[in-house]
């Protein structure tokens, strides 16, 4: 089954004033989708990374995806390679025509893709209730419907609306906004709230190694894991070996050749994978098993996404038997702009149950793709930048890590 087309759509949808060590979310998220037109009017779909340097490069390779087998993803990654160079921006971009390509080799033999990846190690994936310090509204905006979240009370009553709606079963914090004892406030409110849930907490590196062994202490008793609160895989040997705390990362193991250094100095006892940023599903899957051959925990990185996304995460997540801890997802943040036709795939019960149609189990909503890419084209807005929006708000912000 050969690709005859490769067609590269950037989109733009609403996203929330999200607060994190970087900054603040800006009024729009930027995402790709892929679409490759293969033999017989099969269409593979696929979700990156957005921006224009994501929509360039993809549009750089489409001549040496084009002709190729979509059953041919060596062959199809090393022209790809070839193309681009080595390094995380081809992973990303090779991802999008992964994911594509497995929705399309799905399509095309009548299974859904976690039979292409093994097969499903479990019906149905949990994911995690992630929760954001937030501002009331973007700026110059009234007040959306989510609310303020700048204290524990808001952060509880945050929680507790993703919870009503979506009964996720284990909460994060995305921190590194406030000074720690603030956010070790949040984790404790959380905690008295939801007695039981497993939680976490993700301040992406904005704490020293001293900070972090604090609030580890403070925390020790209530937490499931503590992700990247330092930056470098030292740093991280170093908080696990004063805390004992089991460390999560999607910062400081990023790729294979990462792994051996982290498992030398016992400084990653969990890792977030992404298939976004992995090279694709297959690759993901691999990380899977290197994952459970070293005695390491698997868990899911997200970032602002919408359905082609969460379809894609569910199907390598259910195929992949380490991977043990529930997921992150954005989606109930993105979820109103969603590009793919309602009602395929849904967060019950805290999970999402694996599709059982061919392919991903989703299609693109044509309409709603052409809205999004209209909205992309109207903004101004081409690269994220979380840093530039919250000088907007706060002049004197600085993006400098570790902060506390």
């Amino acid at each position: 089954m050969i690709i005859r087309d490769l067609a590269v759509t950037p989109i733009a949808f609403r996203d929330a004033p999200l607060l994190n060590a970087a900054g603040l979310h800006e009024p729009l998220a930027l995402r790709t989708i892929v679409q490759l037109v293969v033999d017989g009017g099969v269409v593979g779909i696929g979700e990156g990374r957005g921006g224009t340097a994501v929509a360039a490069r993809l549009e750089a390779v489409r001549d040496a995806v084009v002709g190729k087998n979509i059953f041919d993803l060596a062959g199809i990654e090393r022209a790809v390679v070839e193309r681009l160079g080595g390094g995380q921006d081809t992973s990303i971009v090779f991802s999008a025509i992964d994911v594509a390509c497995h929705d399309a080799q799905g399509k095309v033999l009548g299974i859904p893709v976690v039979e292409l990846l093994g097969g499903r190690a479990r019906d149905a994936v949990p994911y995690s209730a992630y929760l954001f310090y937030k501002l009331a509204g973007h700026l110059g905006v009234e007040p959306d419907a989510w609310g303020e979240a700048l204290d524990p009370a808001g952060i509880v009553r945050q929680a507790r609306a993703l919870i009503d709606r979506y009964g996720f079963e284990s909460i994060k914090l995305k921190a590194g906004v406030f000074p720690p004892e603030q956010e070790v406030a949040a984790v404790r409110a959380l905690a008295e709230a939801f007695p039981g849930y497993p939680l976490r907490i993700d301040p992406n590196g904005a704490w020293t190694v001293d900070t972090a062994r604090r609030v580890a202490h403070e925390l020790c008793d209530v937490l499931e894991y503590f992700e990247d609160p330092v930056l470098t895989i030292d740093g991280m040997a170093e908080v696990r070996a004063r805390t004992g705390l089991p460390l999560a990362t999607n910062m400081c193991v990023v790729a294979f050749e990462d792994i051996a250094e982290a498992v030398r100095k016992d400084a990653v006892q969990i890792i977030l994978g992404d298939h976004h940023y992995w090279g694709g599903l297959r690759h993901t899957r691999e990380l899977g098993a290197i994952c459970s051959t070293f005695g390491i925990g698997l868990s899911m990185h997200s970032n602002s996404h919408l359905g082609v996304s969460l379809a894609a995460m569910t199907h390598v997540a259910a195929a992949t038997p380490s991977l043990t801890f529930a997921c992150d997802t954005h989606y109930p943040w993105n979820r109103d702009d969603d590009v793919i036709a309602p009602g395929a795939i849904e967060i019950v019960d805290g999970a999402v149950a694996v599709p059982t149609s061919p392919g991903l189990g989703v299609e693109l909503d044509h309409d709603a793709l052409e809205r999004q890419h209209r909205v992309y084209l109207e903004s101004a807005l081409r690269e994220r930048d979380d840093a530039g929006y919250m000088r907007r708000h706060d002049p004197g912000f600085v993006a400098r890590l570790p902060r506390w």
